[in-house]
């Protein structure tokens, strides 16, 4: 019986993908597509497979409907806004993320994040280390702690969880808002309380995003949302850049109407060099790596075979992702 056929679609270093196909289960025929050849290429070696692995996710309409074999289309990545939902949809092909197999690391990121704005980590360490300048006694005015803070998680999902879990450790208030509702048990587990939107940003002094990009969240933090949160509050984005007008930010950054911002994500990637973000003392940028660890390889690559072998067996994968129209 001739092995099933998978494709590992990636614009990643080779590396990356030499390692996840060395994690490729023996009765799998898996292959590695460059993302960066031209759509009638890509179908030339894909149209027998049944399934597809996309790192990122991004996959032509033009080339799934080309594969009548496609049982599945299956993320490395949680997010999803490069992929047309309502196309595969219709095409029959089910789409699915990673499960939260980046769930732990970007919620480290977040906290990093956290901690770097606030103790301004980034200049302590240019000025001590690449100036050679001492400053330890210069002055405490603009550093802060986390702990006992409050702490608004937009978007509670696998991620957000995460986060509220390793908030409990600093003593934090921590609220959220969602459009689902979660069990009153999983809220006191986490020990968060689900609030209005707006209420959220009025009283924390710390905004995270995790919410995946959709037209509902596009923009979703402008110029009303940042006036409504305290001058000394900080946001924290790991999701999707877009989800924050990031010339509504700036403005409100240089204005001094919010403190500070600590972003691994932007409206544009690579962001251009003379994005004035990029400028300010109060923003600490990362370079959209929160979810990338050695360790999440492993588990994205675990969770995404055995995914496959469920479909390819007959059964419904899991962490489909549910189109928003």
């Amino acid at each position: 019986m001739a092995k099933p056929k998978i494709a590992i679609v990636s614009t990643h270093p080779q590396e990356q993908i030499d390692v996840l196909l060395s994690l490729a289960p023996p009765d799998m025929d898996v292959t590695s597509v460059d993302g960066r050849l031209s759509e009638e290429d890509k179908i030339a070696i894909c149209k027998d497979v049944d399934a597809v692995i996309l790192l990122p996710a991004d996959l032509p309409v033009k080339v799934a409907r080309a594969c009548p074999r496609l049982k599945l289309i299956q993320t490395l990545s949680a997010g999803y806004d490069r992929l047309d939902l309502k196309a595969m949809g219709e095409l029959g092909i089910p789409v699915a993320n990673n499960g939260g197999a980046n769930a732990i690391p970007v919620a480290e990121h977040a906290i990093g994040l956290m901690l770097m704005v606030s103790k301004k980590l980034p200049q302590l360490w240019y000025t001590t280390s690449k100036e050679r300048k001492w400053r330890g006694s210069f002055s405490a005015i603009g550093l802060h702690d986390i702990t006992g803070k409050s702490v608004g998680i937009v978007g509670l999902g696998r991620i957000g969880k995460q986060v509220a879990r390793l908030l409990k450790g600093f003593d934090c208030k921590v609220v959220y808002h969602d459009v689902l509702s979660f069990p009153h048990e999983l809220e006191k587990e986490l020990a968060v309380t689900r609030v209005p939107f707006e209420e959220l940003l009025r009283t924390s002094d710390i905004v995270t995003l995790h919410v995946p990009l959709t037209p509902l969240t596009r923009h979703m933090i402008g110029n009303s949302e940042l006036g409504m949160m305290k001058p000394s509050a900080i946001i924290i984005n790991t999701c999707r850049g877009p989800v924050v007008d990031e010339k509504a930010l700036y403005d409100s950054l240089k204005a001094g109407r919010i403190a500070a911002a600590g972003l691994d994500v932007l409206e544009q990637e690579p962001t251009p060099v003379n994005n004035p973000l990029l400028d300010l003392d109060n923003v600490v940028v990362t370079p959209h790596m929160a979810g990338s660890t050695e360790e999440t390889i492993y588990r994205s690559a675990a969770f995404a075979f055995e995914n496959i072998r469920r479909v390819l067996a007959g059964g419904t994968p899991e962490s489909i992702i549910t189109p928003y129209y």
